[in-house]
């Protein structure tokens, strides 16, 4: 097995957090339980590009919606006429599970906007700072964390999935 490794990456909160506007035709909400099908989908297609797996729908819908981290308020959904283009998961601990968007959908800024969006509701909820993993090879991701002003912490063994 080849080891594979990550980064934790930290906004501060205490700075201030540009707003970024949704790209045209995509409205942004937050998760429901009839979305978890096509949110699922959008996460597998993420996991491919950027490394890892999704479990399969009944088991991630489970963990997700079970987790004592999850508020489906901190689970943003950006939608466009025809689905799912990105979702940012977020978990109480001011920490991004997932930012994921659809390839349809990229090079619009979207990404970019998620991104802010939660920190934006990080900073009104009275939190210091964000946190996320990304992986070490993933430097598409590691770009656009950066250019929202977010810094390497540490860097960690993935654990084996």
């Amino acid at each position: 097995m080849v080891e594979a490794y990550c980064f934790l990456m930290r906004r501060d909160l205490g700075e201030d957090v540009p707003t970024a506007p949704l790209p045209q035709g995509i409205e942004l909400s937050v998760y429901r339980a009839e979305l978890a099908p096509a949110v699922h989908r959008l996460m597998q297609i993420g996991f491919r590009e950027g490394g890892g797996r999704v479990p399969a729908l009944e088991d991630w819908q489970q963990r997700f919606e079970n987790d004592p981290e999850y508020d489906p308020t901190l689970c943003f959904i950006a939608c466009d006429a025809e689905g799912v283009v990105g979702v940012a998961q977020c978990w109480t601990s001011s920490y991004i599970k997932n930012l994921v968007v659809h390839p349809r959908a990229q090079g619009l800024g979207l990404g970019r906007a998620l991104l802010l969006n939660a920190f934006k509701v990080f900073q009104q909820r009275r939190e210091g700072f964000v946190d996320l993993k990304v992986l070490e090879d993933n430097l598409r991701a590691q770009r656009l964390y950066e250019s929202a002003g977010m810094y390497v912490v540490r860097r960690e063994l993935v654990p084996e999935l």
